[in-house]
């Protein structure tokens, strides 16, 4: 079940606060990563730090940022802002426990894959896979192939084969032949004349809800 939590109602900004704020919206979404102050200062027309300091502790205050203050990099938008992607809190343990959930410091920008022309979704039918850690039910996102003759050998892509349907393998060609190869022993690799196989994408990531 997805919840959605409404946005806090935030504190108004001074024209000041405000300037900053948008110019790090700005910065953030077009280069990825929060600024240093001196780009701030800069960007501000200041030559010191200090007005700089005191409009991101009352941008924080006001719940528009969080900043640790001397670690500009640290610096995260909160108040409606578009910093692109999921924060990554820390790291998870799969065997012992470790402690997590400390300051963010980066984010999961998935803008790019997003963004990437084309990009369709297949819903995988079958264990084929699973050895590519693909498993039956998961959802897959691919991008449209122009020329299968450039794919690196190796590659998982979704390949129409006659008589067959789509199917989802890792592709091999030598020649005039291509290999269609599963991720499983049980399944034997397909074997066909290149010009039977059409490639429709290259797989570029994979989705799965638990």
């Amino acid at each position: 079940m997805y919840q959605v939590r409404s946005s806090p109602v935030l504190d108004a900004l001074t024209p000041a606060q405000q300037e900053l704020y948008d110019w790090l919206d700005d910065f953030i979404r077009t280069r990825r990563h929060s600024p240093s102050i001196r780009q701030m200062m800069e960007a501000m027309g200041l030559r010191s730090p200090a007005p700089i300091q005191s409009r991101l502790r009352h941008l924080q205050q006001k719940g528009w940022i969080t900043w640790q203050e001397g670690q500009a990099r640290t610096l995260q938008l909160l108040g409606g802002g578009t910093a692109a992607g999921i924060p990554v809190l820390g790291a998870v343990a799969a065997g012992g426990l470790i402690e997590a959930f400390q300051d963010t410091t980066e984010r999961l920008d998935l803008t790019p894959l997003l963004e990437t022309r084309g990009l369709f979704a297949l819903t995988v039918n079958g264990d084929s896979m699973v050895e590519a850690h693909i498993a039956d039910g998961d959802v897959v996102l691919l991008e449209p192939v122009a020329d299968a003759s450039r794919l690196r050998d190796g590659t998982i892509v979704s390949a129409l084969v006659p008589g067959s349907g789509t199917t989802l393998k890792h592709f091999h060609r030598k020649g005039k032949t291509v290999r269609l190869e599963a991720a499983n022993p049980a399944y034997a690799p397909i074997l066909l004349p290149a010009d039977q196989v059409t490639i429709q994408g290259r797989l570029v990531a994979v989705w799965r809800q638990v």
